[in-house]
Formats: structure tokens, sequence, C-alpha cells
């Protein structure tokens, strides 16, 4: 099956705490169903001082399911994503718009 969401991809989220959130996909994890968005899901780990790091507390992005995700159309609102083909090649689009991403 192809990947509906794929890194770099603009997406807002559609639940949770971070609802109604915007940012970008910097990794995408298939067989957990999650992906990583900049500036959502942000958990606060300790971490211990080393030679070459400040110890403390360090944000960091932890990892949101993919069903809690909708992608971003040209116009900044959510959309779904459809497959079709376009010649030889398969192309996704968004349902709202009908443009190629």
């Amino acid at each position: 099956m192809a990947a509906k969401l794929k890194k770099g991809d603009k997406v807002v989220v559609l639940a949770g705490k971070d609802k109604g959130k915007q940012g970008e996909i910097t990794r995408v994890m298939p067989q957990d169903n999650k992906a990583i968005v900049d500036g959502v899901n942000i958990a606060l780990r300790h971490t211990r001082q080393s030679q070459t790091s400040q110890g403390g507390r360090v944000p960091k992005a932890m990892p949101i399911d993919l069903s809690n995700l909708a992608l971003m159309d040209k116009n900044g609102k959510a959309t779904r994503v459809g497959f079709r083909m376009e010649g030889d090649q398969k192309v996704r689009f968004a349902k709202t718009t009908g443009d190629v991403i």
C-alpha cells in the first residue's frame, strides 16, 4: 500500500492535546503506524550532563499516530489523500482541491 503521508509533508493534528497545531513530518515509522512532527507532541526528557553536552530538561518530539494527522492543502486546510494514475505514474492528490501533491 502506498504511503499517504511522507517525510516533508505539511500536516495538521486532528485529535489529542495538540489538536489544531501544524508542522512538518520529520520521520515516518510505517511499522508502528506513527510519525514524528516538528513542534507537535513535545515531551521533556531529563538528561545527565556529559563532557560534550549540557544536562537538564531537553524538549523532544515524540511519535504521534498517523490517524491523528491530516495533510494540509494549498489553502491551509486539512484534506484527505487520494491516488490516481497520470500517464504511467501513480501520484498523490488532495481530495479537497484535486491538486497533485
